[in-house]
């Protein structure tokens, strides 16, 4: 009849076996992340050539002063103020339709540039010359531009509005404003 075994000797892998199936494990993924590794040294090649490195070394290295001074810059009551603003902003550029800005914007560059060209005249405007410069097209589509653009900040636009009020406040406002509009069955 054979033994039983009571020992198992496991088969150990000697430090330099260990060290070779390591660095050909790193090689491996080398290999198979060949392009994002690439593009990530790349870009750690523009960091370096533009002082973001050193600027984060020197961050980390002073890094609880730079966060003492941050967290008491934040403590104070202006700065929630500010991120609140800023939250706000960002929110409403986001409800700009770009596309009907941009004419706005190239009339708004036209006339800079027409106002950098004659900044520097000393040439008075008479009641006459206002009257009179209304029948130039230009003008007169600036001014038509003009009035559409004050008839649309006239628009009530409290319905569009966000509201930065608690849910609870919201609803006394909406209950207020409904009490004084008349619905429109009952208009004259």
């Amino acid at each position: 009849m054979a033994k039983a075994i009571n020992k198992i000797k496991r088969f150990e892998l000697s430090h330099e076996d260990k060290r070779k199936k390591d660095l050909e494990e790193v090689e491996n993924a080398l290999i198979d992340n060949k392009e994002p590794i690439l593009e990530l040294l790349t870009a750690v090649g523009h960091m370096h050539d533009r002082g973001v490195l050193s600027l984060l070394n020197g961050l980390f290295g002073q890094g609880d002063k730079v966060l003492n001074v941050l967290v008491k810059a934040l403590d104070k009551p202006e700065a929630a103020n500010t991120i609140k603003n800023l939250l706000l902003m960002v929110g409403t550029l986001g409800t700009i339709n770009v596309q009907q800005l941009e004419p706005l914007l190239l009339k708004l560059n036209s006339g800079v540039a027409r106002v950098a060209e004659n900044k520097e005249t000393d040439e008075k405007t008479s009641y006459f010359d206002l009257v009179k410069a209304l029948k130039d097209p230009e003008v007169n589509r600036a001014v038509t531009l003009l009035i559409t653009f004050l008839k649309g900040m006239g628009e009530d636009t409290s319905a569009m509005e966000r509201n930065t009020q608690l849910p609870e406040d919201q609803k006394m406002h909406k209950m207020e404003n409904n009490d004084r509009e008349v619905p429109p069955n009952k208009r004259e």
